[in-house]
């Protein structure tokens, strides 16, 4: 399903903040390096994560799915001086070419790259986060929210994505697509969590914005 035509998002982009030339240069060699570019978060979701980030002013940021480190880069773009952001991704191949960019960003001392299972992997921070960013398996996201919040404050920020995963949440459920059933109740989970307040964002495929109370 296409949300928006082609047409309004150029014209969402071109008014909004111009991407940065590192990213740009991500973009490019992610789209020939690396399968599935389309994973990319893409300039204007990016400038939307850069923005949230500025206005928590974050000391600790949490990344669940790194891909090649974009969307790392547009939320390290907030952190506080001296602040730290953790980010978690399965694939060891793509370890090089994050650390690649996130050294030539500028924010490559305050990134920190983990590799493996972020359900072992997080209950092992000892960190309390200000910002989290879920955008990994998402057959696990259910699973991913039950690791986070004990890593979380009152005030902490929780970003979602592909929480609208294509127009699937709105379709006829097919009792095969088990992600869309499992998305089906996280997006329902976040609007009824008594710890949480929700808004769901129509941002590309969806971006949930959820604040601990």
């Amino acid at each position: 399903m296409h949300f928006l035509s082609t047409l309004l998002e150029n014209y969402i982009s071109d008014n909004s903040q111009d991407e940065p030339d590192i990213l740009k240069e991500l973009t490019r060699e992610t789209h020939l390096k690396v399968i599935q570019p389309r994973m990319l978060t893409g300039h204007f979701q990016g400038r939307v994560l850069s923005l949230l980030s500025k206005i928590v002013r974050p000391k600790n940021i949490l990344e669940i799915g790194t891909y090649t480190g974009y969307s790392a880069i547009c939320l390290a773009e907030g952190l506080q001086k001296g602040g730290t952001l953790h980010t978690i991704d399965v694939n060891a191949e793509l370890f090089d070419i994050q650390r690649k960019y996130f050294d030539k960003s500028g924010y490559g001392t305050h990134i920190k790259q983990h590799i493996g299972n972020a359900l072992n992997i997080i209950p092992q921070l000892d960190t309390t986060f200000d910002l989290v960013f879920i955008d990994a398996e998402k057959k696990e996201y259910l699973n991913y929210l039950d690791v986070v919040l004990p890593k979380t404050k009152t005030g902490t920020i929780l970003l979602s994505d592909n929480v609208l995963w294509s127009g699937k949440v709105i379709e006829a459920l097919d009792p095969k697509d088990k992600t869309t059933k499992i998305l089906l109740e996280y997006n329902n989970t976040l609007k009824v969590h008594p710890k949480l307040e929700t808004v769901l964002l129509p941002v590309r495929d969806g971006l949930t914005l959820s604040r601990v109370k």
